[in-house]
């Protein structure tokens, strides 16, 4: 099923194609798994399931899909959105509060390369669209506005919020002790951050 895209299985899954489920499950399992390891400690292996039911369920019959990757990261962000508040019994804020105020621990046990601690605790602490936005970026490689399509703001909002969560994420990295790692980690930010994506 490789040469068949995206929309299609999901059409097909709905369609009661389990065969076609289970290859789009496949296709994007570890992207979905890595965007909820990054964000919580907890159930993260019931909300990937809950996404991808939600994917199925949800989807018009009548409604294109202009980017797969983008509605189901979509989903995937109310999931974790509805999670923390859940959690929390109090509502979340995702453009001024960060996956630590919804609950995360402020270190990863998922990483163990110094540069991934300082990274992963620096992507925790910021606001969690922030982190969203840059995850998308540099670890799934979506464009604005397949970013646009999973945040649910306009290709314009994505791109200022890029620039602000690079600059927030380099200024989290500055107020750590500053050893020899932190201004490696500084010197090929964007390098790095790519790469805690494939640590995941």
């Amino acid at each position: 099923m490789d040469a068949i895209d995206d929309a299609e299985l999901l059409r097909a899954w709905q369609a009661g194609d389990r065969a076609a489920g289970s290859a789009l499950f496949e296709r994007h399992v570890a992207a979905v798994t890595r965007f909820f390891r990054s964000k919580t400690d907890h159930e993260v292996d019931d909300l990937v399931q809950e996404t991808f039911l939600a994917c199925v369920k949800s989807l018009d019959a009548s409604r294109a899909i202009t980017s797969f990757r983008g509605f189901l990261f979509g989903i995937a962000r109310h999931k974790l959105l509805d999670h923390i508040a859940r959690r929390r019994r109090a509502p979340f804020d995702p453009t001024t509060e960060s996956a630590v105020a919804g609950g995360a621990s402020p270190e990863s046990a998922l990483v163990r390369e110094e540069q991934h601690r300082l990274l992963a605790r620096a992507l925790r602490q910021m606001p969690l669209d922030f982190q969203i936005t840059l995850e998308l970026f540099y670890w799934e490689g979506l464009a604005g506005e397949d970013i646009a399509v999973a945040t649910g703001v306009s290709p314009h909002t994505v791109r200022s919020r890029l620039a602000r969560a690079r600059e927030a994420l380099a200024a989290a990295l500055r107020a750590e002790p500053a050893t020899p790692v932190m201004t490696a980690t500084l010197a090929d930010l964007d390098g790095w951050t790519r790469r805690l994506g494939a640590a995941l």
